[in-house]
This record gives C-alpha cells, sequence and structure tokens, in this order.
C-alpha cells in the first residue's frame, strides 16, 4: 500500500473519531442542563465503580462486594429509567462512530495483535484499485433496480431461451440474492456473468458490492485489463507498483473482475489470470469469493482460454446469461 494514502486517511479517521466523542459530550452536557439528577447519577454510578475496583483488593467478604454490585446495578435501571421518560436510550449518550467494528480507529486490537479493521482496508482499496469504478460503487445498487427495463416477451430463436429476459433476470436476481445471503459458505459457487453489452452486468455486481459492504465485506473491482496489467508491472518490477496488489487480489472477501475478454492475451496473463481464480478458490485461511464479467459467451470462453481456467469457471461457478435489448436507454 502507499504509506502516504494511509497516513492520510488515518488522520482522518482521527478528526471523525474526535468529532464523535465531542458530539457525544455536547449531547450529554445538553442533556444533564435539562436534566440534573441524570448527571447525579451518572456521578454515582462512576464513584461506586472506583469503589468497587479499589474493595476488590482487599475484601474478604463476597457478600460485601454483591451489595456493591447490586447498588451499581440500581442506578443503571434508575438511569436507563430516566432516559426512556426522555425519550433517549444509553446510545444517545456514547459516540456514533461510522465503524463499530473498530469506533472509528481504523484497527482491531486483542490481547495479542492489532489487525487493520475491514473499513480502513475498504478505503485503502478504493483509493488504490477501484478507483474510477468507486463512483458506481456507491450509487449502483438495490434501490434503483427494476425488472421493468427487461422485456416480458419471449423470442426462443433470438435469446436461445424459452425464459423472456425479465424472467430469466428474476432468475438471476434469485441467485445473486442467495449469492449475498450466503457468502461465507464455502460450498456455494462464484459468479460469472456472460451477455452483450448494455444488459446489467457491472450494474448488478456494483449492487452485490454495496450490500457486502453493508456487511464488512471487503471489495475490490478491477477490470481485466488494468488488473493483469497491474499485476504485469508487478512481476517486471516496475515502479510504484507493490506486492500488495497481488496479495489483495488473493485475499480479498470478494474480488469483482470486470471485461474479461478485453484484455490483450499472452500465456504469462494466462497464468496470472488462473493463479488469482485458483488460489482464491482454495484459500483456507477464509472464504473468497469472485465476480467475473464478460460480454464473451461460454463457446467464446472455450475458445479463447486455455482448458484449465474455464473448467474452474464452468465447475465453480453459477453461470448468468444476460440477455435481451440494451437497458441504459431505458434507465436514464
Amino acid at each position: 500500500m502507499n504509506p502516504s494514502n494511509l497516513k492520510t486517511l488515518l488522520m482522518e479517521y482521527e478528526k471523525k473519531r474526535m468529532r464523535a466523542i465531542y458530539d457525544a459530550e455536547q449531547r450529554k452536557a445538553e442533556l444533564y442542563q435539562k436534566e440534573p439528577s441524570l448527571q447525579k447519577i451518572e456521578d454515582e454510578l462512576s464513584k461506586e465503580a472506583i469503589s468497587i475496583s479499589k474493595k476488590m483488593l482487599v475484601l474478604k467478604d463476597v457478600s460485601l462486594l454483591e451489595q456493591l454490585n447490586q447498588k451499581i446495578a440500581l442506578l443503571k435501571q434508575k438511569k436507563l429509567s430516566l432516559l426512556a421518560s426522555l425519550g433517549k436510550d444509553e446510545s444517545y449518550l456514547k459516540p456514533y462512530y461510522e465503524c463499530s467494528d473498530c469506533n472509528d480507529t481504523g484497527y482491531l486490537t486483542n490481547s495479542y495483535e492489532s489487525t487493520m479493521c475491514h473499513c480502513l482496508k475498504q478505503k485503502l482499496f478504493n483509493l488504490e484499485y477501484n478507483k474510477s469504478n468507486i463512483a458506481n460503487l456507491q450509487k449502483e445498487n438495490f434501490e434503483h433496480f427494476s425488472f421493468d427495463v427487461y422485456s416480458d416477451v419471449t423470442n426462443e430463436e433470438k435469446y436461445h431461451c424459452k425464459l423472456s429476459p425479465r424472467k430469466n433476470m428474476e432468475f438471476i436476481y434469485q441467485l445473486v440474492h442467495t449469492f449475498i445471503d450466503e457468502f461465507d459458505d464455502a460450498s456455494q459457487k462464484n459468479l460469472l456473468f456472460t451477455g452483450n453489452t448494455g444488459l446489467g452486468k457491472s450494474f448488478l455486481s456494483s449492487c452485490i458490492a454495496n450490500e457486502l459492504l453493508k456487511k464488512g465485506k471487503t471489495v475490490l473491482y478491477q477490470t481485466a485489463p488494468v488488473m493483469l496489467d497491474t499485476i504485469m508491472d508487478y512481476r517486471f518490477g516496475k515502479a510504484n507498483t507493490s506486492k500488495d496488489i497481488y496479495d489483495n487480489l488473493l485475499n480479498v472477501d470478494l474480488l469483482i473482475i470486470d471485461d474479461l475478454g478485453t484484455e490483450c492475451i499472452n500465456n504469462m496473463k494466462f497464468s496470472e489470470l488462473f493463479n488469482i481464480i485458483n488460489t482464491r478458490l482454495l484459500n483456507s485461511k477464509k472464504t473468497t469469493k469472485t465476480i467475473i464479467s464478460t460480454n464473451l459467451s461460454l463457446d467464446n470462453l472455450f475458445a479463447t482460454y486455455d482448458e484449465r481456467i474455464v473448467s474452474r469457471l464452468v465447475g465453480n461457478y453459477n453461470i448468468c446469461y444476460f440477455f435481451g435489448d440494451d437497458i441504459r436507454f431505458k434507465q436514464k
């Protein structure tokens, strides 16, 4: 990763963390002014907590400690009742952090180690890899998804399918939501979106990404040409290309590879593409899933890529065939 990007993000994290703490103190001060007895309870709770900490070191009579705990429990209940009478709950007095997992520090800390939180990882991905694609991740979501842009008319001769484009999309939609709901199930397959341009493949990928970001998953969104060219730059030691990009492609929770088939092909890129697909399937540390989008038909995939790659796709991906009329003008 770029140290400068990390430094900038950590400064932003510190600012929003301090803002959340300041806002909480402001809410607390306003509430105390409105209801002074609430502050008295808080002060008494703090006093009793300190008292318990001290007496735990010297008390041998467990019953006395239980009495102190009961007193604190009664004070807490009184506090909750008073807050409820004001139309508030206990969370109103606490900072509203953007990420409840790391409390806007960017890191998760336990007794043994500190690891980067998914929220900070995702912001780094957005800065360094997703780039222009992140705009799609922010505005393309299921709230803007509509079946109405797909035709109800069946045309088996044209589409080589007995379903109408709309019925077909309803089937894909169900597969997609199973993918989202059961994302952590390693036995659930990945997704391969195939079909002509303008049928909603990239849009649906962005919708999925949005839902998984809400679940705290990390998402890396790359076009096949950019991804493979970046890997080549890394392999040949070109400046400003670190090993991080390769590690992230292998280990990010969801990797979206868009526009497969538009890249310039050679044997080295074949090998790298296979390694990414295969390694993500065999990841033993955690479940990693992949969505691949292509304009190529299954026959064209067999004609373009070697058998190792296509066999992984056929065996480990649910193949979603998009067909119908270009929907881009219908969405405007």
